[in-house]
Formats: C-alpha cells, structure tokens, sequence
C-alpha cells in the first residue's frame, strides 16, 4: 500500500518552497523538514478537494544505495508507514514533510528507520 495520491507530494516548487521555507528537525539516520502547505504550488493532479491533509515525500539518494531495487523498498516501506500513522490525523492547516535519508541509514534495520520517523513526527508535532 503506498500513500493515498491526496497525501503525496510532488513537483519541483513544492521542494524549493519546502527547502526555503521549513523547519529542520534532525536525527541520526534522517531528516525532516516541515513547513505550512502552499496549495497554490501543487501539481494540477493533485490538488486536494478534500480536507487540508498532511502531504509527504521521500528523498532517498544514490549515496545512501546504489542500488535502485533497495532504495525503491525503502520509499515503498516510508510510504505504507506513513499512510497508516497519519490517515487519521486531523489538521486545520495543509502540512508538507519532507523526509530525507542519510547515508548512515543503509546501516540500520527498517524497524529502527521507522522509530526514527516516529520520533521526529512526533518532534515536529505532527503526532502525539
């Protein structure tokens, strides 16, 4: 199960403004970066006609694999994670993560990859 398209993110404008605008929140293996959604900036497909939602992406890059087929399982298993913790939150305004992988994760378990995450959802306040 990947995320629902309604909590994707995609498009170069909607990183730039991530990267311009978000807070860092830093760990070991990862980091997250948080900012207030930009609705404006959206790809035309996805455009939400829902509810404001908290929309994710995942940057896992060459340095941390070189293997395609591993980092493809690492963004598939980011993705069924973050559908089951955040499909029932409720928020007031649109919220954008971004996650990014450091290059020392390659070197952790997927069930410490995901406590990571955990922790900095929950550190970024967008869990409890």
């Amino acid at each position: 199960m990947v995320l629902p398209k309604h909590m994707r993110l995609k498009g170069h404008r909607c990183f730039d403004f991530i990267y311009r605008e978000g807070f860092r929140f830093h760990s070991p293996l990862m980091v997250l970066r948080v900012t207030e959604g930009n609705t404006k900036l959206l790809a035309k497909g996805i455009k939400s006609q829902f509810k404001p939602s908290i929309k994710c992406a995942i940057s896992i890059s060459n340095k941390v694999s070189k293997k395609s087929v591993i980092r493809n399982k690492l963004r598939r298993l980011f993705h069924q994670h973050l559908s089951y913790r955040l499909s029932n939150i409720d928020t007031k305004n649109e919220i954008w993560a971004f996650f990014s992988l450091k290059p020392s994760s390659m070197q952790s378990s997927n069930s410490n990859l995901l406590k990571e995450c955990d922790k900095l959802l929950f550190k970024a306040g967008i869990t409890k």
